[in-house]
């Protein structure tokens, strides 16, 4: 198993609607977790490590700023952790110990009780929006379920599944929950191999956590982003550096999270490097989506990240060093007329199912619930399509794609959005 994949985004087509075979969820889960700042292996340990040691115990992961790469299996460097060392890391920092650890060649192998955590391919678990879509490795606990008839229709052999894991995908929402299977369901849910460990808390709780840095240094930084930018396959180099800006901006964030609940001084720095991080995955999704379609590969991407990673130590280190001000603000994009803006809003408003009004009074994409990296990719492509142009590839970074005056003063930019314009009657 590729025990180090986990699609925060991933390239490939967007689609929508219920999964087949879902099970039905009979609860969610706590809402005080922030499951957003998890991957998909780490997830379900900070929810053990909450149930058994007390709220805020999960931030534990966090106290580690980490950036070693490693050599993957496609050859390119990736920051992806193993699920021997996410374990490692519940022991030192969440006071989760492991019991016993074995594999599986499929479900009879799980024992389904308090702690037992299973890692198993996604293509097949049914609650998960990868169910018959993409094979790589997700966690989720495997518990008794309650007797027949409480919460439950599965009778006395049933599993009640837990999975905290939250993220968009080019197939739907993940989210929280806790779901109900019969021992059937389960068989088909990993019907091949799997890892499990049987979890328990630690005697004493978790020790003393303290906020650590492992960061290569800059020579490494650079040879991460030099194999990125020089390797020959395009679709496959942005394919697998999607998953890698993913990783790094929810790591950031959540070390940022640490050091808050430890008492850092908020930083405005601090915060406006996190908005980076988190507009550089939209940047990464967006230009492997480009490329995989034939288009041009937009620039900027890479020495953006270069320049990420070179300040993650300085800003977010633990002495969280003062960072030089940031630079003015772009002014307001040039007017577009009002043909236009109604175009533009109205594919935004049905791509995000939400009144076209106020997009254009001004409300943020970002601001619509159900705005991800996805739409903006979808919005971009039916735009392209409804005008009959293409966007210069300079121009699609985040910052031009979140409001509608933005996206329509790149449309204004393009070399080709001429006959568009006349159409709309633009000059």
């Amino acid at each position: 198993m590729d025990t180090g994949l986990d699609p925060g985004a991933v390239v490939g087509p967007v689609a929508r609607g219920a999964r087949r075979g879902s099970p039905g969820t009979t609860r969610t889960l706590p809402p005080a977790l922030p499951y957003e700042l998890f991957d998909c292996l780490q997830v379900n340990l900070a929810v053990l490590a909450d149930r058994w040691h007390g709220a805020g115990t999960h931030l534990g992961l966090g106290a580690a700023l980490r950036f070693a790469p490693v050599t993957g299996a496609d050859g390119l460097p990736t920051v992806a952790r193993t699920v021997e060392q996410h374990l490692a890391d519940a022991r030192s920092a969440l006071g989760i110990e492991v019991r016993s650890l074995h594999r599986t060649s499929g479900a009879a192998g799980i024992p389904p009780t308090e702690g037992c955590y299973v890692v198993a391919d996604a293509y097949h678990l049914p609650w998960v929006p990868y169910f018959r879509q993409r094979h790589l490795d997700h966690s989720f606990l495997a518990e008794a379920a309650g007797p027949a008839g409480q919460d439950s229709q599965d009778g006395p052999d049933g599993v009640s599944v837990v999975d905290g894991y939250h993220n968009e995908t080019p197939w739907g929402s993940a989210r929280p929950g806790q779901w109900s299977l019969s021992a059937a369901d389960l068989l088909a849910a990993v019907p091949g191999p799997a890892l499990v460990a049987e979890l328990a808390p630690a005697a004493g709780g978790p020790g003393r956590v303290t906020a650590t840095a492992d960061l290569a240094g800059p020579g490494a930084v650079d040879a991460y982003v030099d194999a990125y930018a020089r390797h020959p396959d395009r679709n496959a180099a942005l394919g697998r550096l999607t998953l890698e800006t993913w990783f790094l901006a929810r790591s950031r964030r959540l070390h940022a999270a640490f050091l808050a609940a430890s008492g850092a001084v908020p930083d405005s720095a601090v915060d406006a490097h996190l908005r980076v991080w988190g507009a550089l995955t939209e940047q990464t999704y967006l230009a492997a989506r480009r490329v995989e379609r034939g288009r041009t590969e937009p620039p900027g991407l890479l020495p953006r990240l270069r320049e990420q990673l070179h300040a993650d130590g300085a800003l977010l280190g633990t002495a969280l060093a003062a960072a030089p001000a940031a630079g003015a603000a772009a002014g307001p994009p040039a007017g577009a007329g009002a043909e236009l803006r109604g175009a533009v809003a109205a594919v935004a408003a049905a791509v995000l199912g939400t009144p076209v009004g106020p997009l254009l009074d001004g409300r943020s994409l970002g601001e619509v619930p159900q705005f991800s990296s996805f739409r903006i990719v979808e919005i971009i492509e039916r735009l392209e399509e409804e005008l009959r142009f293409e966007f210069d590839a300079a121009d699609l970074v985040p910052e031009n794609l979140h409001d509608i005056d933005a996206i329509c003063a790149i449309v204004r930019r393009s070399p080709s959005a001429g006959p568009a314009l006349a159409r709309l009657g633009e000059s």
